[in-house]
């Protein structure tokens, strides 16, 4: 949560010349209800069985640049999709980053608690480990400009192996 991936997906997208897609948007789109509502409606349960079927579907498409929820990498068959997909470039923002990044948005149900850093912190600990398992790119968003991130991808995106 608040490493950037959004924003750093659309101008990665728009450097690419590739669609841009956002599962959690795509999932409000298709739905026609906002990623909290469906928390209090149907728990994160139910959430997170909808983000394993949006992403399913988006990670069968051909070039496009696709974001995902910061709780995808929980469920093993997300990761296998990710993977399988295309190249998964796992943007690491340190906990004192997403505090500031995430200190205003009412719209992160798992944050809705009186320690919101003590959240953080917790999350972090367990996806980190997901993340870097099916990453081919680690990159560090830490007081770096979302530009200067997109540039570091793709020159980084270069250097890859095909697959």
């Amino acid at each position: 949560m608040g490493a950037g991936k959004s924003t750093i997906g659309r101008l990665l997208a728009k450097e690419l010349r590739l669609p841009f897609r956002d599962s959690d948007k795509e999932i409000e789109a298709r739905t026609g209800a906002d990623i909290p509502w469906i928390f209090d409606q149907e728990g994160e349960a139910g959430f997170r069985a909808r983000e394993t079927a949006m992403l399913s579907e988006l990670c069968t498409y051909d070039g496009v640049v696709l974001a995902t929820g910061g709780g995808a990498v929980m469920r093993d068959e997300n990761r296998k999709a990710l993977h399988a997909g295309g190249r998964v470039v796992y943007l690491h923002a340190s906990v004192e980053q997403q505090v500031g990044r995430t200190a205003r948005d009412r719209n992160r149900p798992l944050l809705r608690t009186a320690d919101p850093e003590s959240t953080l912190r917790a999350l972090l600990e367990v996806r980190d480990p997901l993340y870097r398992e099916i990453a081919d790119i680690v990159v560090e968003t830490d007081e770096r400009p979302p530009r200067m991130v997109v540039l570091d991808i793709l020159e980084r995106l270069k250097q890859l192996p095909p697959r």
